[in-house]
């Protein structure tokens, strides 16, 4: 039982809601997929929430609709970033609603594997500081993602971080919890979209499953893991059933 002097956490960002009766029609992109058409209100956690789905389900169409109600530039970065390589994110952020708590955000980011190099660019055109004493484009994908959190990310900050294991490697998403750790321990706060079950390991962290709904899970339930598990343990199995003719 807690002592006398525990304190519940509380996150920057509470939970967001959906405004289901100004939605135009569930039965378009992107309100048709599953877990959006079955969503209403979504608590997430102080620290570190997850969402995790087969491709298509939905999880990086909701984590990117979140940043942008919470004002982060689309294609990534901080909220005084306002570029766009290509417009392409959906309408579902005008109809969320962010319910907030009473704690102040210090900062925050955006930040997504696949557009990194625009992010990195941008950075380059505007000449902003903060970022470390290399360029980020004189960096691997994966180092360039991890300079960017040790020099950029702080406390009481909010962080958005789409599919960040595309750009490391099994070591590097090991370093990022570490990261992830820290600044929690500062008052930051997580939402991810991921397929990692290394990532997904995070002490705590509340995970949503978007597979044909959205649904809170527990981590050895999650088939991503549940598949790299069983393919470790068993690979030559897996192989002979690939592979046979």
């Amino acid at each position: 039982m807690p002592g006398s002097d525990s304190v519940t956490p509380i996150g920057l960002v509470r939970g967001i809601r959906l405004d289901r009766e100004r939605v135009p029609d569930f039965a378009r992109y992107p309100f048709a997929i599953p877990a959006i058409a079955g969503l209403d209100e979504l608590e997430l956690d102080p620290h570190v929430t997850c969402f995790v789905g087969e491709n298509g389900s939905g999880k990086s169409t909701l984590l990117e609709a979140i940043a942008v109600a919470c004002r982060f530039n689309a294609e990534g970065g901080t909220k005084n970033f306002n570029f766009a390589t290509r417009r392409s994110e959906s309408e579902l952020h005008e109809y969320l609603r962010v319910v907030r708590s009473h704690r102040r955000t210090r900062d925050g980011f955006f930040l997504r594997a696949e557009s990194l190099f625009n992010v990195a660019t941008e950075i380059e055109r505007v000449g902003v500081g903060g970022y470390g004493d290399r360029s980020l484009h004189e960096q691997s994908h994966g180092e360039s993602f991890l300079a960017l959190m040790l020099n950029r990310f702080g406390g009481d900050s909010l962080f958005l971080l789409d599919e960040p294991e595309a750009a490391l490697s099994p070591m590097r998403q090991l370093a990022l919890l570490s990261v992830m750790k820290q600044l929690v321990d500062e008052g930051s706060q997580f939402i991810i979209a991921t397929h990692s079950p290394i990532v997904l390991a995070y002490p705590g962290a509340r995970i949503y499953a978007l597979d044909g709904g959205l649904a809170p899970i527990a981590y050895d339930d999650i088939e991503h893991v549940r598949t790299t598990r069983d393919f470790l343990n068993h690979r030559g199995v897996f192989l002979d059933r690939l592979f046979a003719k």
